[in-house]
């Protein structure tokens, strides 16, 4: 390929390589590891399971190559735009939008921000090429899969060019099929009921969040702090037009760990508050995440770009708005103790895309044709018609002019790149399980109860 991997990554050896895996790991997470390293312990793990899971939860090294990448799908335009940051295949999924439609799309935000079109494309293109390789593919298959995914990409690009209103959009129920429309028919069938039963309990008429080994209680001072940053929360939401108003008296507060593999030691709330009216059956939980510093930011210099966020609760706010076009009413963002949090609603109305029963190529081809869409939309939509002012262009102007006629030349180095660091990934993983094993990354020993290096 072209941009073959040794541009990337170059010749390192065996020790060398996985001493870049630790040091990279290391300065993109050290300061949440000291703030709860059984958290890291436990995201690590999860990472050790396999190659995808390593991936998934190690963008910040796959920036780090991009650090070193002569990118030739960049130029001043396609190198600041608004991207989803870590864009593999799991993070597609359905929710109820700003104007109650429930639409496929990206669903994780937490590391977006600006940067170079293409690598978001190349990270959900290797990402793929794992899962495929986790189902027993062959190589044609997946390029022929890939290749679906960037011809869908483009197409949906090029459409842009020619749509006045690119907030219309969306892949919704309509005109989706195979797995994403069944994906969204379960999402309808959901029930704001069904969220409350799971996580609240009702004593004596009145509501409150159950308790569980992952909440804990707060006592008057942490619950006052957090009642006041849910006071300056109001002040950021950006309730939609034809939607009911929401009654935001506070029911009940809880802390609960972070989230999933990517948001390991991230300190966390839940808040339950009155909602549409006083019948219980439509109370709203409220989750209030620390911010994390995005992958992508940490190669990406413009200071421009920084200074225009406040902190990463602000950041990720931003990002979710621009990239979704129609963000649901609840999210804001806020402070609690200086630092940064992004609100939004626990919504009941929210489906990942179930990849476990997809396993023949035919089964999987209108999935990532569609996958290839939904990341159209969210680069095209964060452009000049938005409400920001960071990207000062028509994206889907900036992307056609720099792939014109080259499509398949486009294509085919993606799909190279993928096939290329899928296997690099898999060699990282065994790497970095191997370095964690034998206690090698710093504050973080693999038994638990010893100090690393002890």
């Amino acid at each position: 390929m072209a941009d073959s991997l040794a541009r990337v990554t170059g010749a390192p050896t065996e020790g060398e390589r996985s001493q870049l895996i630790v040091d990279v790991l290391v300065d993109a997470f050290s300061e949440l590891m000291r703030a709860d390293a059984d958290a890291f312990r436990t995201k690590f793990r999860k990472m050790a399971a396999d190659p995808f899971a390593f991936y998934r939860g190690s963008a910040c090294l796959f920036y780090a190559d991009m650090a070193r990448l002569e990118d030739r799908w960049s130029d001043e335009r396609t190198s600041r735009v608004w991207i989803q940051g870590d864009l593999h295949a799991e993070n597609f999924g359905t929710y109820m939008d700003g104007a109650g439609r429930i639409v496929f799309d990206v669903n994780d935000f937490d590391e977006a921000y600006l940067g170079h079109v293409s690598w978001d494309l190349r990270r959900f293109a290797a990402s793929f090429a794992l899962l495929a390789w986790r189902k027993a593919l062959g190589d044609d298959v997946i390029a022929d899969l890939l290749r679906r995914y960037l011809d869908a990409y483009l197409d949906q690009v090029a459409a842009f060019t020619r749509l006045e209103d690119d907030k219309s959009f969306a892949l919704v129920k309509e005109n989706t099929e195979g797995a994403v429309h069944e994906a969204i028919l379960r999402t309808t069938a959901r029930t704001r009921q069904a969220l409350l039963d799971r996580m609240t309990v009702v004593e004596n008429s009145e509501r409150r969040f159950a308790d569980g080994p992952r909440t804990r209680r707060l006592d008057d001072d942490e619950r006052d702090r957090v009642l006041d940053a849910l006071d300056r929360w109001r002040g950021t939401v950006h309730p939609p037009r034809r939607r009911r108003d929401v009654a935001y008296d506070v029911k009940d507060v809880i802390g609960t760990g972070g989230f999933g593999i990517g948001s390991a030691g991230l300190p966390a709330y839940n808040v339950l508050i009155e909602g549409y009216d006083q019948a219980l059956e439509n109370d709203v939980v409220l989750s209030l995440k620390q911010g994390n510093v995005p992958a992508p930011s940490r190669i990406v210099r413009d200071q421009r770009i920084r200074d225009s966020f406040e902190h990463e609760g602000h950041r990720t706010a931003v990002s979710q708005r621009a990239l979704q076009a129609n963000a649901s009413q609840f999210l804001g963002h806020t402070e609690i103790g200086g630092v940064g949090f992004v609100v939004q609603e626990l919504s009941p109305y929210e489906v990942d895309l179930d990849w476990e029963d997809l396993t023949e190529p035919e089964e999987i081809a209108p999935v990532v044709a569609q996958l290839g869409r939904a990341t159209a939309k969210v680069h095209c939509v964060g452009d000049a018609d938005s409400d920001h002012t960071l990207v000062e262009f028509q994206t889907e102007d900036a992307i056609t002019g720099l792939v014109g006629g080259r499509r398949d030349e486009f294509a085919g180095d993606l799909i190279s790149f993928a096939a290329d660091y899928a296997r690099r990934t898999q060699e990282d993983h065994r790497l970095f399980v191997d370095a964690f094993r034998a206690g090698a990354i710093p504050g973080i020993s693999s038994s638990g109860s010893h100090p690393t290096g002890h």
